[in-house]
């Protein structure tokens, strides 16, 4: 039996966790969030002051045991949602690529919303924080440094990894 491995990508705030979390309901999929493994494991150890050098090194742990538990459990049938920071057109490649070769059927997700709303929903999250999201506030300034990082997929991009997009621009998520 073939599983199928759902990619969720998009800038910060535009719903990816709402989304993923939707889509493993429906679809009966194990979901995996980058961020909740950081924060139950390494962010309450970050140190101060907060480096990125220190937290990559974590967040390439953390996808690399995703990936193998997702690969696992997407081999004996179970769909599996990955919401691990698809910000770059390389890596959802790499990640189809692993996954198609493992023989599991690829879906990437574009989760979008203008950045308005995006930062909107940042501001909000930052006044009343989740356990399971990052355990700081994203500046702004934050915010526009992911900005520059973030490529959103082009249409040949979604067309190629079984693609759809998904528009969440209401202010409300």
């Amino acid at each position: 039996m073939t599983g199928v491995m759902h990619l969720i990508c998009g800038s910060t705030g535009a719903g990816k966790t709402t989304y993923a979390r939707r889509v493993a309901e429906e679809v009966g999929a194990v979901r995996f969030s980058i961020d909740e493994w950081m924060s139950a494991l390494f962010w309450m150890d970050a140190p101060d002051p907060f480096t990125p050098d220190w937290a990559m090194a974590r967040v390439e742990r953390c996808a690399g045991l995703i990936w193998r538990t997702a690969v696992e459990i997407c081999g004996r049938g179970v769909p599996c949602v990955l919401e691990i920071g698809l910000t770059r057109a390389d890596t959802r490649a790499h990640y189809s690529a692993l996954a198609r070769e493992a023989g599991f059927e690829v879906r990437l997700h574009l989760v979008d919303a203008p950045v308005d709303v995006r930062w909107a929903r940042v501001e909000a999250r930052n006044a009343a924080p989740d356990a399971d999201q990052l355990p700081f506030a994203l500046t702004r300034e934050m915010f526009d440094f992911v900005e520059t990082l973030w490529e959103r997929p082009t249409a040949g991009e979604l067309a190629a990894h079984n693609g759809v997009a998904v528009d969440t621009g209401r202010a409300d998520g």
